[in-house]
């Protein structure tokens, strides 16, 4: 039997498809700024990045940094065709602030965006970057640290996330001010510094001379140079000294292990406050500090184990799993597995 096909149209006559729907993820960090555009079948056709965009920590530059990075993704495609976007944010209660509000909202329609953007937390963005799954915990250890319980891919409890001044336990400002305080303690009792301390000097100090505290007053002068250099940094710049404290762990210094084991402690601690031991839903960990590279991450990973049930499972790119959110936004079938899949590898 033969099947008739269709006429080609004439060479005159083009028939134009409508150009395809895109959906937008976006991830505002301590760190950084990441943007991700993608086809309703999960593909990524544009990627941009800039640096901090958590409007706590970056209050006068995380605007700009959003509005870089959006203009980078969206380099060659017509904004008019994205339809739904979702962007995690950590900081992100700094939004509800008009001011805050209104300098965002100037940066997205100020790349030619229409459509309207769901903030919602950096925790949501990563449990759903490291799984597919309605149901779990998220634990975040980065500059800042927080957990949360999700449920339905809806956060709907937290514990910690209070920033650098109030809480942020275990978190890589965690380690470089504990760092700092060792250095300062032994100040104190004139006590040889170790490794770690030396290390902390050389990154405040660069260039100081050790041989200042054979003076009388050597100490007290390295001291208020230290507390000086601190105090006028910003202070999510204290981040920075987590890796110092790696560094000299991974070289066997006794305080830098004492800390490392007391961040691991402190962010099991939060994750206990909202996790039961009957629960056996995944736990997702974000997050440099909590990496499965950190030594922090590993301690974290072995503790776990020993107190609670269920997989632990690494969250690899935060604006991966806002995308995916945004596919569901867009269409509640299109968050599927497939599409995770494709996203997050």
């Amino acid at each position: 039997m033969s099947v008739e096909r269709p006429l080609p149209e004439p060479a005159d006559s083009v028939v134009l498809m409508p150009a395809s729907t895109l959906v937008l993820g976006g991830d505002l960090g301590g760190t950084s700024t990441r943007i991700v555009i993608a086809d309703s079948e999960g593909n990524v056709v544009g990627r941009g990045a800039a640096a901090g965009g958590n409007p706590t920590s970056h209050p006068t530059t995380a605007a700009a940094n959003f509005g870089q990075a959006l203009h980078t993704a969206l380099t060659g495609l017509d904004p008019a065709r994205v339809e739904a976007a979702v962007i995690g944010a950590a900081g992100g209660s700094a939004l509800a602030v008009p001011e805050v509000k209104a300098q965002f909202d100037a940066a997205w329609s100020g790349a030619g965006l229409a459509t309207e953007a769901q903030f919602i937390g950096d925790l949501e963005v990563a449990f759903a970057s490291g799984t597919p799954e309605p149901d779990g915990h998220v634990l975040i250890s980065g500059t800042g640290s927080n957990a949360g319980l999700v449920q339905d891919h809806r956060l709907v409890r937290t514990a910690g996330g209070h920033g650098w001044l109030l809480g942020d336990e275990g978190s890589g400002f965690w380690l470089g001010r504990e760092a700092v305080r060792s250095v300062l303690l032994a100040f104190d009792l004139e006590e040889p510094l170790g490794l770690l301390g030396e290390s902390v000097l050389q990154e405040l100090l660069p260039g100081h001379d050790s041989a200042i505290f054979a003076q009388r007053d050597g100490y007290e002068i390295v001291r208020n140079d230290v507390i000086r250099v601190v105090n006028n940094r910003p202070p999510v710049l204290m981040a920075e000294l987590a890796r110092t404290v790696v560094s000299t762990y991974e070289q066997g210094d006794k305080t830098a292990h004492a800390l490392v084991k007391r961040a691991a402690d402190l962010l099991i601690e939060t994750v206990g406050r909202i996790r039961t031991t009957k629960d056996t839903t995944p736990l997702i960990l974000a997050g440099s500090v909590a990496g499965e590279q950190s030594p922090v991450g590993r301690l974290l990973r072995e503790t776990f184990h020993e107190q609670f049930s269920g997989e632990i499972l690494t969250a690899r790119d935060g604006v991966s799993g806002a995308t995916w959110l945004a596919l569901g936004v867009l269409d509640p079938a299109l968050a599927n597995e497939a599409n995770h899949t494709r996203l997050v590898s």
